[in-house]
């Protein structure tokens, strides 16, 4: 089991103030951008200018701009970053603000490559002395008036959480960046910026996220966290939640303490696990669906009320209507108009929004965690290092693990002692049970009869996908008394089997089908080798790996020849299963002849000896589909594939696999002809 953040989630982004509508109205028209001019090269050649106001317009429209694809390429090209880099040390706050804003929005929406092409031109050159600035300012004990002290600090904090953004999405896509970070010492200053939570909660916020990134995998900045660095994350884990974005900031600091698990002292392990559990506990209690319904609720009666005022204010002032106007009809209500521009990758600028976005964010930030405190740390799979002699190679197949578990190419998972009580004493498993539900399909209905609330049940989606992840990590890890005993995983799969059946168009769907044949793998697997009866009829089964197996994650693929293998493999010990098996073993060799991926194709293989390691049924079944002679004619393809594909195209670890099962395929060839043989005679 790997970590679970393997792909990186839309970032909220930075809103330029509404100073510079003509730079905006010029960035967001410039969809069709040329290689020397256009708004992208106006923008750019007016970064230079003397003028600090024209240089803040032309970043604000930059931030803008780098949110459309074909912008953000030309910009890339354009040297954006060089020019922007300088910026950030302007002598200007407002010029500084508004390029670590349009370096934030480049870092999000570039992915992966602009952001290593932002480290290889040395951002992190004028960005690291910014943060210390940043830091020496939120520090400040200088005492001009108090209005101006108040609104240089605010600027300061401004500046400050465009830069922490800055450098969470490169940490996050380049180890580049993550090495500065800790040699440059940039962790006092983000601790600075975490410290603030209690007067600004989305500078913390930003600066959790930076923290949880860089501290992952980072052994050498885990030894820069003293005494003094740890009392500000138990500060900020201790923080009385007033609101979802608390809740959110808790979240992410009990994922960076997790991380740092291993700098505690040991006596305190058991206390730091506990808390960091009931931290994600609490969140997971919540009911994300009725939260979001009030927030609506609650942003609807906000807006009348406004309109409602204003409208009284203009009959105050005289603005009401004339002779004249009486006689035309009733205009509807005028509906409150947004001041600020919105993009999907804005941040909600209204509060009630905001509450339910950071609610449903701490929510996939906790079962994240979770999946990431069930991995294993030190992988290994002993099984397959056994070296068998030629000669005994039918009998020492029939003898191996492949009979027994499914072939499975992930190594057992394993806790602590204070893990695995935190766990089941907070009754973790059975909450991640319930958000595997579909979302609250009233929360759905609210939020998709709005535009700016739509977005929103993407993120409802996530939690339930991210749920069934964590549950497969929980199901693959736990004994089965601690899931509720052999009852609880029948229903389990029964659920399971009701969520499935019952999504429409199940193949186009292909994040849920990842997570959701994900968690149904992990549980057959677990009731196979439990002997705990499985719930889902063969035709079920054949719908699911029929839709699956035409998904273009490789994934999902992976996943249903998989529980194929699994199911095959018990069928294979029962009577009257000679048909079944036998549809189940030609569509396995259809994939594992026919898939373009040689993972896929190994898995497939892997099932194919599972299901027909064993039993009369099976061995009946395997000369009724000539599986020997497929296998045979394939064998060599195999090697070829392996020979030829292999290199470039799969990691060293993924190759290791594939030679074991091509082995193990050498000595199923073997052990069939055995089989038939035997039946022949």
């Amino acid at each position: 089991m790997g970590k679970s953040r393997t792909k990186r989630f839309k970032r909220p982004q930075f809103s330029p103030a509404g100073d510079c509508q003509a730079e905006l109205a010029a960035a967001a028209n410039g969809t069709e951008l040329e290689e020397d001019d256009g708004p992208a090269a106006e923008l750019l050649e007016k970064l230079q200018h003397p003028s600090a106001e024209v240089r803040e317009c032309a970043c604000a429209g930059l931030a803008r701009l780098v949110q459309q694809r074909p912008a953000l390429r030309g910009l890339a090209r354009g040297g954006a970053v060089r020019r922007l880099g300088p910026l950030l040390l302007d002598p200007s706050l407002a010029v500084r603000e508004t390029a670590a804003g349009a370096l934030r929005n480049l870092s999000a929406c570039g992915g992966f490559e602009v952001c290593d092409d932002m480290v290889a031109k040395d951002i992190m050159t004028p960005l690291v002395p910014l943060l210390r600035e940043c830091s020496a300012g939120l520090d400040s004990n200088e005492a001009p008036p108090r209005e101006e002290k108040e609104q240089s600090r605010s600027s300061v904090e401004n500046i400050a959480n465009e830069a922490v953004n800055v450098l969470w999405n490169i940490c996050e896509c380049s180890s580049r960046a993550v090495s500065i970070f800790t040699r440059e010492g940039c962790l006092e200053s983000v601790l600075k910026c975490l410290s603030r939570f209690p007067t600004n909660v989305d500078l913390a916020v930003s600066a959790a996220y930076c923290l949880q990134t860089v501290t992952e995998d980072n052994p050498e900045l885990l030894r820069a966290f003293g005494a003094p660095a740890l009392q500000v994350l138990e500060a900020a884990m201790r923080a009385p939640a007033s609101s979802m974005a608390y809740i959110l900031l808790k979240t992410l600091v009990a994922g960076t303490v997790w991380n740092l698990k291993d700098v505690i002292p040991s006596k305190s392990q058991a206390e730091i696990i506990s808390a960091i559990l009931r931290i994600l506990s609490e969140v997971l209690d919540m009911d994300a669906g009725a939260v979001v319904i009030q927030m609506k609720e609650a942003e609807t009666q906000r807006l009348r009320a406004a309109a409602e005022t204003e409208e009284r204010s203009e009959n105050a002032n005289g603005v009401g209507l004339t002779e004249d106007d009486e006689m035309e009809e009733t205009p509807p209500r005028r509906r409150v108009r947004r001041k600020t521009m919105i993009s999907d990758l804005l941040p909600p600028t209204n509060e009630e929004l905001r509450e339910a976005t950071a609610l449903l964010t701490a929510q996939q930030t906790a079962l994240e965690i979770i999946v990431n405190v069930c991995c294993s740390e030190d992988p290994s799979d002993d099984e397959w290092e056994e070296e068998l002699s030629s000669s005994d190679e039918s009998e020492a197949f029939m003898e191996s693990s492949l009979g027994d578990g499914g072939g499975q190419l992930l190594s057992p998972l394993c806790l602590s002692h204070e893990t695995h009580a935190a766990l089941t004493n907070l009754h973790i498993p059975g909450k991640v049970f319930e958000k595997t539900a579909f979302p609250s399909s009233a929360a759905v209905d609210v939020c998709s009869r709005s535009p700016t609330w739509k977005p929103l049940v993407r993120k409802m989606n996530t939690v339930q996908w991210r749920a069934l992840v964590c549950l497969q990590s929980l199901v693959s890890l736990l004994e089965v008394e601690h899931l509720g005993g052999a009852p609880a995983l029948q229903a389990l799969a029964q659920h399971l089997s009701t969520l499935l059946f019952s999504q429409p168009d199940l193949a186009e769907h292909s994040d849920f089908l990842e997570a959701i044949s994900g968690a149904l793998r992990a549980l057959l697997q677990t009731m196979a080798a439990k002997n705990i009866a499985q719930c889902m009829t063969p035709d079920q089964l054949m719908t699911l790996c029929r839709a699956g197996i035409q998904s273009g994650s490789v994934g999902v693929r992976v996943n249903v020849v998989s529980i194929l293998g699994i199911t095959g493999s018990v069928l294979a010990k029962e009577d009257g299963a000679l048909e079944t098996l036998k549809t189940i073993g030609c569509f396995l060799l259809e994939v594992a002849t026919k898939d373009p991926s040689l993972v896929v194709v190994g898995e497939a293989l892997d099932a194919l000896f599972d299901v027909f390691a064993d039993g009369s049924e099976a061995e009946r079944a395997s000369v009724q589909i000539r599986l020997l002679s497929a296998l045979k004619e394939f064998q060599p393809v195999f090697k070829m594939k392996i020979r030829k594909e292999g290199k470039g195209r799969y990691s060293p670890d993924q190759l290791c696999v594939l030679d074991n099962v091509k082995t193990n395929l050498r000595r199923f060839v073997a052990y069939q002809e055995t089989v038939e043989k035997r039946l022949a005679a």
